[in-house]
């Protein structure tokens, strides 16, 4: 630890020596990590909006309608859990009218009977004193009930009464459902006759092969009498923007790595040959090879790592005051890597020629 705490506190010498190069060294560096995070950073920051407008109208969502003569069942989700790539699913009844029970004459909302083990999600909890017996409502559902409170009693066609448990939070998959209200059945036997199974994939490009294999499961008596819908050429839209982004992005950032390990290089092969007879000194003294170039890379390191944190705090600060979004602590990372990994690359190449340099050429007198 002592030698190592030593080395760096003759680079950290070698550089205030040095005063107006390694100044230039972290400007150069800062205004790196600067453009890049103004530029390819806001793209990235861009591109994370774009793709999340996307996702948020479904770009993973399959759902699958099924008339009653299909003899699709709730049995049907204990083979859907069996699938890979799956994040969520359930499956629905028909839609049947229900009206607040004091109001009999009320405004009708649709209520769908709920299966599957993923509801808690919406708002469904876990157990209940009374499984299978309470509904629960969007706000936009109970505000028709007339139930705004989530405090009261539906009554569906056929005189069934189910009291309110709560309030569900609609997510944007099932927008489409809206009043949205269900009645989950947690103790379902299988034999319930369903007609909208709902599947989430774990990403858009497993949309396809996902819907493949659901459909592949639902034992259908009449397949003809099965419809379903994916968000498939949505998922495919996204990979294209992604894809698109992505490589102006890379592109950019390589254009950029490489100027600025370009003037690195420059300026430290400079410093090289104004220092030659000191490194000659340095090695009539001893110091090997291996010394030399690592006093040169931890030299680079440290004004690389100043360089860094100065266009870092820059951008953070530019991005703030004109609005614009941040491209998140992942990417200001990896520029950050990237410009420490092209400085000391850089810098790789001069160090070798210093430790090259021979002691007695460098020590003779003119």
């Amino acid at each position: 630890m002592s030698k190592l705490g030593g080395l760096v506190r003759e680079a950290a010498a070698s550089a205030r020596s040095q005063a107006v190069a390694s100044v230039l060294t972290i400007l150069m560096i800062a205004g790196m990590v600067l453009t890049v995070m103004l530029t390819t950073g806001r793209t990235v920051a861009a591109e994370q909006d774009v793709l999340q407008s996307i996702d948020d109208v479904g770009t993973r969502t399959i759902m699958i309608r099924a008339e009653d003569e299909a003899g699709v069942t709730s049995d049907v989700l204990q083979r859907i859990e069996n699938i890979d790539g799956i994040q969520w699913s359930a499956a629905f009844s028909t839609a049947v009218d229900a009206t607040n029970t004091l109001v009999p004459d009320g405004a009708k909302v649709a209520v769908r009977y709920a299966y599957g083990d993923h509801l808690t999600s919406l708002g469904v909890p876990t157990h209940t004193a009374v499984p299978g017996q309470l509904a629960y409502a969007s706000p936009l559902a109970l505000e028709r009930f007339g139930l705004p409170d989530a405090a009261g009693a539906i009554t569906v066609t056929g005189g069934q009464t189910f009291g309110v448990g709560g309030t569900l939070t609609t997510p944007g998959f099932l927008g489409g459902f809206e009043p949205l209200a269900l009645i989950p059945q947690p103790e379902y036997t299988g034999d319930e006759t369903v007609n909208i199974i709902t599947v989430i994939a774990d990403s858009p490009e497993s949309v396809g092969p996902v819907s493949d294999a659901v459909l592949s499961v639902l034992a259908a008596s009449d397949p003809s009498r099965l419809t379903l819908q994916t968000s498939e050429q949505l998922a495919n839209l996204r990979g294209l923007i992604e894809s698109q982004l992505g490589s102006f992005s890379r592109g950019l950032v390589l254009v950029l790595l490489a100027l600025t390990g370009a003037l690195v290089a420059v300026i430290l092969y400079g410093l090289v040959m104004m220092r030659r007879k000191d490194f000659g000194r340095r090695r009539a003294l001893g110091a090997t090879r291996g010394f030399i170039i690592t006093l040169l890379l931890t030299q680079t390191a440290l004004l690389a790592l100043a360089g860094i944190l100065v266009g870092n705090t820059t951008a953070t600060i530019a991005l703030a005051a004109t609005g614009s979004p941040h491209p998140g602590a992942a990417f200001t990372a990896a520029v950050s890597l990237l410009a420490l990994g092209t400085a000391l690359l850089a810098a790789l190449a001069p160090a070798i020629a210093a430790s090259r340099r021979e002691p007695i050429r460098e020590l003779r007198v003119p």
